[in-house]
């Protein structure tokens, strides 16, 4: 059997009510969380509980995990959101923790999720930011053939000073010639 959400090193999967505390450890890097999306303050237990209750596929805004699939380990997350479906348009979010960065599962995670928006909900173009300091995002998003299509100027504040944000894109054509 084979499933379009399975590679060679990841499965992405839907959020379960016990990731939570994968969550709450991922967000207590403060440098992970600067990656990835901002600082926030801090959670309780029984929020990120009822966050992670609360994660849904029902719509084509949605956070899968991403998960090794030797272990079964929780690597991180991936997410889509401002899916456009009239314009046939979106976007995603992808956090990895830093232990288990430069080992391929963030390349097959957006790859997986790339398969599954343009081939299974006809999107026809994924648009991505990338905050200016995150060499390695920048570097992944190269490589897999993204287009960099501008830079919003000092877009992004954290840790106390303001930083671009590069606009990458890639459309259905690219990804099919570049991973057919």
């Amino acid at each position: 059997m084979t499933s379009l959400w399975s590679g060679e090193l990841v499965r992405l999967r839907a959020v379960e009510p016990e990731d939570w505390a994968a969550f709450a450890a991922f967000d207590r890097d403060t440098a992970d969380q600067r990656a990835t999306d901002r600082v926030f303050p801090p959670r309780s237990e029984a929020g990120y509980r009822a966050w992670a209750q609360e994660q849904s596929t029902d719509s084509d805004a949605f956070r899968l995990v991403i998960e090794a699939i030797a272990g079964s380990t929780f690597v991180g997350s991936i997410n889509t959101f401002d899916a456009r479906p009239l314009d046939g348009c979106f976007s995603y979010g992808l956090g990895v923790l830093r232990r288990y960065r430069r080992k391929g599962y963030a390349r097959e995670a957006i790859t997986l999720l790339l398969g599954y928006m343009f081939g299974e909900r006809r999107y026809q173009k994924c648009d991505v930011g990338v905050y200016a300091f995150n060499e390695d995002s920048l570097a992944l998003h190269h490589k897999l053939g993204f287009a960099e299509e501008g830079r919003l100027r000092r877009q992004v504040f954290t840790g106390g000073t303001h930083h671009d944000l590069v606009r990458f894109g890639m459309t259905t054509e690219e990804f099919t010639a570049l991973m057919p």
